[in-house]
Formats: structure tokens, sequence, C-alpha cells
């Protein structure tokens, strides 16, 4: 099996992180290919952001010449894409966003998802509403970093941490982490904090997995018909 996974941005050493995160969740046999955009943000982090990230990955996936795969995993949380890439594509499309909040709705009554820049919130429950997971969430909390901050894994932690406490005490009983490039934080937050962590990476890996296993894929029945054939010009016109 072949899963490609999709970085929401630019920056190569977080597809690489991502990628990491995901083979290490995937089972014997599977193959995780890491696809970064060629154009678009170098983080993901707000609307434009998320719109221009949206059409890079789309163009991405449509430009891809690599091997065939059996399934897409989108590794931007709470970013634009998810429907078109459904439309686009002919095999099982998991975002790591609804896959962490339907992981965490089988764990614990309401979650709570801990981000980075609070400006990333609103978009994230939209997100959540539209997966239809939404009214479990109990907050969905900013740490204050930005995407590329992540690197710093001792401040990434503490500012998780704190993030949490405010999480849990709005009713969250199960956490998310809400940034890709938080992949791996699980560990060490969930001892700390006795609750549940959800790594959307890994847990979008796993139910990939699990549709291409059952031999499931997107319906065609209505809302992700195949995009109806006209004239789309991608990109600037030549001349």
């Amino acid at each position: 099996m072949r899963i490609v996974v999709t970085n929401c941005n630019t920056t190569q050493e977080m597809t690489e992180e991502i990628v990491r995160g995901a083979r290490a969740a995937a089972g014997p046999g599977t193959t995780v290919t890491g696809l970064t955009p060629a154009w678009g943000p170098e983080s993901a982090e707000g609307w434009l952001d998320s719109y221009l990230s949206a059409a890079a990955v789309l163009d991405l996936l449509r430009t891809y010449e690599g091997p065939p795969y059996d399934a897409v995993v989108m590794a931007g949380f709470g970013e634009h894409g998810r429907e078109g890439v459904r439309e686009l594509v002919d095999v099982p499309v998991v975002d790591i966003t609804e896959a962490a909040a339907h992981l965490a709705c089988l764990l614990g009554r309401r979650y709570g998802v801990v981000t980075t820049l609070e400006r990333s919130c609103g978009q994230i429950e939209d997100s959540l509403e539209l997966a239809g997971v939404g009214r479990n969430c109990a907050a969905v909390v900013g740490t204050g970093l930005s995407v590329l901050d992540l690197g710093d894994a001792d401040r990434t932690e503490a500012a998780f941490l704190t993030a949490a406490e405010q999480a849990c005490r709005a009713g969250a009983e199960v956490l998310v982490l809400g940034c890709a490039g938080m992949t791996g934080l699980q560990r060490a937050v969930g001892e700390k904090l006795g609750l549940p962590v959800v790594d959307g990476v890994a847990g979008a890996v796993k139910l990939a997995e699990s549709l291409v296993a059952l031999g499931l894929t997107t319906s065609r029945a209505g809302s992700y018909a195949k995009p109806v054939p006209k004239g789309r010009v991608w990109g600037r016109p030549a001349g």
C-alpha cells in the first residue's frame, strides 16, 4: 500500500518531520511518500495562507507523476482543500483535522484542540463544523507559537501544556495536536497531562490504511462527484 502525505506549506523540513511521524504510524507493507508544494506559503497561518495552500496542494496532486498511490493524507490542520481533493483523485482522502477529531470522539465525550497562533482558532473551528465533529469540541486554544517556531521542542512542549490546561478547564477530556508540525509531541504531553492526546498525522495514516484495506473510497453519488468537464486555466495564462 502506498500513501502520499501532502504538506500544506513549502517548508521541506516540515514535510520530512511529518513523514517521519507518518512512517512511525504506518503498518508493515505501507509506503509513505511526502509531497511538498512547489509554490504557496512557507507556513499556513490564516485565511489567505490557507486558501493559497489549498490551491497549491490541488496543483501538486494534479501534476503528480510519481508511482501510483492508494490514499492521500492531507497534513494541514484546519486548512482548506480537502473537499476539492476528494473530487480530484480516485482514492480515499483523509484530512488530519477530521481524522484527529473523529478519533478523539471515540475516546471521550468532548475534546480540545491545541494549535499554534490564536488567529488559526476560528478557521479550525469552522473546519471541524464542516466535518460534523464541531459539537464535541470543548475549545480550540492557541499556544502563541508560529508554525516555524515548533522546531524548538522544549518551548513547544511548555506552550502546549499551558494551552492544554485552558482546554481542560473548558471541559476537554481528550486533546488533539492542532498542527502537523507537532507530530510526535503526544507521547510526552500525554504522560504529563494524564489524558489521551491524538496526533492527526498518525491517526489519518491508520484511517487511510483501514479504508484501503476495506476497499472503500470517496462516494461519487453527489457532493464529491467528479468535477464538471470544462475549460480550467491553472496559473497565469501564457502571454
